[in-house]
């Protein structure tokens, strides 16, 4: 089994999808209005709307904009020059480049929903050989 992605629905598909494009600065690849992808070598993450829940056969299974338990982590090579490439953006830092104590430096922000997303890198030797597996 692999795990492949992760789906964040939003009432504002291009609004999220055109915030994770600047962070990521990976273009999204488009495959209907309500659905687009960023798609990275690691996973991808989906962006779809909010019509699109009942597809799943109930449309209040899901509340967009209401995620206060999952954190979408990307690794980057240095987290202090993604800090400092972000803060331009606007971008609403929860938590400023930090050293954590399992060895990885984070930066902690909100996407436009206030759904949480973690920039790191590994910066101990047991962190990052955790990160080569």
């Amino acid at each position: 089994m692999n795990f492949v992605s992760i789906r964040v629905i939003t009432h504002d598909v291009a609004r999220l999808v055109g915030f994770y494009e600047q962070v990521t600065a990976v273009s999204a690849t488009w495959s209907t209005p309500e659905f687009a992808e960023i798609v990275t070598p690691a996973c991808t993450l989906a962006i779809a709307g909010s019509r699109t829940v009942a597809l799943f056969g109930s449309p209040d299974l899901i509340r967009p904009a209401a995620n206060s338990t999952v954190i979408t982590e990307f690794r980057v090579d240095d987290v202090d020059a993604e800090y400092e490439r972000l803060a331009p953006l606007g971008c609403e830092f929860v938590q400023e480049p930090t050293t954590m104590p399992w060895g990885n430096r984070s930066l902690l922000f909100r996407d436009p929903d206030g759904n949480l997303v973690n920039f790191f890198t590994p910066v101990t030797a047991e962190a990052v050989r955790r990160q080569a597996r």
